[in-house]
């Protein structure tokens, strides 16, 4: 209570701050709460991401310049870039897999673009058919190559189909001739990525204004020409997301192989990851498989460039 001495009474030090004054600190300290919460709970994360892919990256690289097989520890320098750049093995993976991405990567991104624009003209139970065309997509690659490998198996059902045109085929093994092995394998990835792209397709068609094809219309641009002259165009870069990532999934295919042929008949499957595993994990040249790991991803690396220069990614509605 203030003495009546005519001054003005002084506030007492101890008085709580206004408010709004409360709420202003209040909102400057909470960006840092936000921030040190949203970190927190992404430690795991990054301690995982961490252990199992950068560590292990920067593993490979030490590794590739030594001669190393677990035990004993040998420098080579540039030895093992060199040993695998002339290995024949090498060779027939680059060349098997190089086969390998062009036809997977063509049909799944043919077929993920045809069942995108029947699903986008589907208007009743969309989301029925969605379900049914993903579920590939979702199904374990390692069960995929088991269900193909039964497929393809002698006297399994692509050979009781393909022989009822011709006979002699019934109890043909896809899988164990070196001319068939390859491209048997190849049905695998096309049918269930396909269905993983057809989700990419669907948004990059719903994303097409409605008005460029009312007024395509008008001037008679219908069907395939309307397919072909506004629809393609406008999904370049949704093509190239899809293209660039069917290629490093092609380059890096591994499960079907191992599951499939464990790279044989004859190396007519060998892939480099194969190799690299192989080499790594089977040999125990683990300098051998890190070298050959890291001329792969410059491979795939100069294939991503190369598809950036060919693919227009720019789209002006």
């Amino acid at each position: 209570m203030a003495v009546g001495t005519g001054t003005t009474p002084i506030a007492s030090t101890n008085a709580a701050l206004p408010t709004p004054v409360k709420a202003e600190a209040h909102r400057r300290g909470r960006p840092w709460r936000e921030w040190l919460t949203s970190y927190a709970f992404l430690i795991p994360a990054f301690i995982v991401i961490g252990g199992f892919t950068f560590v292990a990256m920067v593993m490979a690289i030490f590794l590739s310049f030594f001669k190393y097989d677990g035990f004993t520890l040998e420098w080579t320098g540039l030895n093992n870039y060199a040993k695998a750049i002339v290995n024949a093995d090498f060779h027939r993976a680059l060349l098997n897999v190089v086969y390998y991405m062009v036809v997977v990567v063509t049909f799944q991104t043919i077929l993920a673009l045809s069942m995108a624009l029947v699903l986008d003209r589907i208007m009743v139970g969309r989301g029925v058919f969605r379900t049914v065309y993903y579920l590939p997509a979702i199904t374990s690659s390692v069960v995929m190559g088991l269900i193909f490998s039964w497929l393809f198996s002698p006297g399994g059902w692509v050979g009781s189909v393909v022989g009822i045109f011709i006979p002699g085929l019934r109890e043909f093994g896809w899988l164990l001739d070196p001319g068939t092995a390859l491209p048997a394998i190849m049905t695998t990835p096309i049918w269930s990525t396909a269905a993983s792209f057809m989700i990419v397709f669907v948004a990059g068609l719903q994303d097409i204004p409605t008005h460029i094809y009312e007024a395509a219309k008008i001037d008679g641009a219908v069907g395939w020409r309307s397919l072909w002259n506004i629809t393609i165009p406008l999904l370049r870069p949704t093509i190239f997301l899809v293209v660039v990532l069917g290629t490093i999934g092609s380059l890096q295919v591994f499960d079907q192989v191992y599951v499939m042929t464990n790279g044989g008949p004859l190396k007519s499957t060998l892939t480099p990851v194969f190799l690299i595993y192989t080499n790594g994990f089977r040999d125990f040249s683990f300098g051998l498989g890190s070298a050959e790991a890291f001329i792969l991803f410059a491979i795939i690396f100069v294939f991503t460039l190369v598809q950036r220069r060919f693919i227009d990614t720019t789209v002006e509605y």
